[in-house]
């Protein structure tokens, strides 16, 4: 009897054949199928290749632009918010991506709104401390100082008294003023003290120079900007100049005016000129202080002249009974 010739396999059915090597197979395909899979997923969930352009949701009401955002299939977040006197409460005053900005459809855009009053907040009592305390006080509770004005007295440096409006701030009090309101502070100071020297504040915020300034017993005087300042864009503007140099020497309490720009490499290069100059006048001034010392030194010794001894005269028993 004739034997049927057998069949080679292909390598289909040998694979079919191998358990071990068909499960490592499917194992395989199964791996390659769930990452597909999840790329899809991905691709939809994300909207890939999908884009919206962010709407100018400056100066519209805030009801306004959640529609305007749904309509654009954005979300809206308050980030912030200030008072702004010239605009109505609930106005969008500054927004993050900016309009005309291509994103995502779903993306959160980051808004500013309009207060629609200034925060109120009660006004610490800080008569009879050091005018750095003080200060601190007055920052933690959100308000600032308006004014220095220096009176003699021993206490040189510590606050005798207190205004808010004119109107005297008690241990007692319960006053409360806007959130950002200058309170004048009234300080004492000895005549002979009665002198500082003006801190280097060039390519600092308003807040960091106004604190300088404060702290070296000065006053803040004109603050000038530069066009293209506003109430938005504040925070980012640097002191680029100053009416009186660093190391100058100061009366305490007196105003000194302050530049500012936006222009950041201008400040770069105007702050590295103002740092080194406020180097060589601390030095130069350090060293006539130095000079004087030593001049003093040298009067005083000068002006001493040796002790005489007095001649002693014994007294003889004679000499005592003449």
């Amino acid at each position: 009897m004739a034997k049927k010739p057998v069949k080679n396999k292909t390598l289909w059915q040998r694979l079919r054949g191998n358990r071990l090597a068909w499960n490592l197979f499917l194992i395989v395909v199964i791996m390659l199928a769930l990452a597909i899979s999840a790329h899809l997923l991905m691709q939809l969930a994300t909207r890939h290749g999908a884009r919206c352009t962010v709407p100018d949701f400056s100066g519209i009401a805030l009801a306004d632009a959640e529609q305007l955002a749904k309509k654009h299939d954005l979300e809206l977040h308050i980030n912030d918010s200030l008072f702004v006197p010239a605009y109505e409460g609930g106005i969008i005053l500054d927004q993050l991506p900016k309009g005309g900005v291509e994103v995502k459809p779903g993306r959160t855009v980051y808004i500013t709104i309009n207060s629609f009053r200034q925060k109120m907040v009660p006004v610490p009592y800080v008569a009879s401390r050091s005018l750095r305390q003080a200060k601190n006080m007055l920052e933690i509770a959100g308000l600032e100082i308006k004014e220095l004005i220096y009176r003699p007295d021993m206490a040189t440096n510590y606050v005798l008294e207190e205004f808010y409006e004119r109107q005297q701030i008690l241990a007692d009090s319960h006053i409360e003023a806007e959130m950002g309101s200058g309170i004048t502070l009234y300080v004492g100071v000895e005549p002979s003290e009665n002198n500082t020297f003006v801190p280097q504040v060039v390519g600092l915020s308003l807040h960091d120079a106004k604190v300088r300034l404060w702290e070296s017993g000065l006053n803040v005087g004109k603050v000038i900007y530069e066009e293209g300042i506003n109430l938005l864009n504040q925070k980012q503007a640097r002191v680029y100049a100053q009416s009186n140099p660093a190391e100058q020497g100061l009366a305490l309490g007196t105003p000194v005016d302050l530049m500012l720009t936006l222009d950041l490499d201008r400040v770069k290069r105007v702050r590295a000129e103002a740092e080194k100059l406020a180097r060589e006048a601390a030095e130069e001034r350090l060293r006539l202080e130095q000079e004087m010392v030593d001049s003093l030194a040298r009067v005083a010794l000068e002006g001493e002249t040796p002790s005489e001894e007095p001649a002693s005269e014994e007294a003889t028993e004679d000499d005592f009974f003449e």
